[in-house]
């Protein structure tokens, strides 16, 4: 594909805004946003032990795979990171039945999917000539 660069990078783009969005705006307020979090999973299975440092974590890992994404460094293994972070999202999510924010998780895996299918076959297909 001639363009692939190109389209790859508008693809990639509101995916890897949206995970640098969410942590980028969690950074400043990060003990807030730990505390909300705690709060929020009071009803969880999980070990408040587990929640605290996930929390203080999460916002860091958003952004720097957000970033990672834009710039187009290392897509495939950034994107399976991106699938990891977005299964335990969506184990926390579940584990308090907060139905409506698995929904838009799994919003984030479909587009992932779509990227990582993307990326796999017509990536492959501008490197033919070099095997």
């Amino acid at each position: 594909m001639k363009d692939f660069k190109t389209l790859f990078f508008f693809l990639r783009l509101p995916i890897a805004i949206s995970l640098a969005g969410h942590g980028l705006v969690r950074i400043p307020k990060l003990q807030a946003f730990t505390e909300g979090m705690i709060k929020s999973m009071e009803k969880s299975v999980i070990p408040e032990i587990l929640i605290t440092p996930f929390g203080y974590l999460l916002p860091f890992l958003e952004a720097i795979l957000g970033v990672v994404l834009l710039i187009g460094f290392k897509p495939k293994p950034t994107i399976y990171a991106s699938f990891a972070l977005m299964s335990i999202l969506i184990l926390g999510s579940s584990s308090v039945e907060n139905w409506s924010a698995i929904e838009a998780q799994i919003l984030h895996c479909l587009y992932l999917f779509a990227l990582l299918w993307f990326y796999l076959k017509y990536s492959l297909e501008e490197h033919q000539s070099i095997i």
